[in-house]
């Protein structure tokens, strides 16, 4: 019986043709799964190589990181001897955050585009008057 491949981070990136910081992201990100074992016992195994080599290939397909993802779900090309399912990830999504008063914040998607500074400057004024803690009138709110 032949013992089952153990890869450290350094050999399995060598292996898969790229960084172990690679490595650590694809992990990160939900593309390979987390190594097996715990502290410095810590490794990577048969599964762990083939997924990133799966991985690779998709991507010198020109397959964007999410495309990959949604493969690799999805049960796509090579999923057979893909290690078992990786928990869903939150998706990020970049957020501009703007404090127009104390204890008040705008959040606002990256993808939308903000008022002009002047207009911006109105609504963070409106906002310390209206949201002032000596303002009674919100008492009654």
């Amino acid at each position: 019986m032949e013992p089952e491949a153990r890869y450290g981070i350094e050999e399995l990136a060598e292996l898969g043709g790229v960084s172990r910081r690679a490595v650590r992201y694809y992990v990160q990100e939900g593309l390979l799964p987390s190594p097996l074992g715990v502290g410095r016992g810590r490794h990577y195994g048969a599964e762990h190589l083939n997924r990133l080599l799966q991985v690779k290939e998709m991507q010198e397909q020109g397959l964007t990181l999410a495309e990959i993802e949604a493969r690799l779900a999805g049960g796509a090309a090579g999923a057979a001897e893909a290690p078992a399912a990786v928990a869903p990830r939150p998706r990020r999504s970049a957020w501009v955050r703007l404090e127009l008063a104390p204890g008040l914040e705008l959040h606002v998607a990256g993808d939308r585009k903000l008022p002009p500074p002047g207009r911006l400057a109105e609504l963070a004024q409106w906002c310390r008057q209206w949201f002032h803690p000596s303002n009674e009138e919100n008492d009654d709110a």
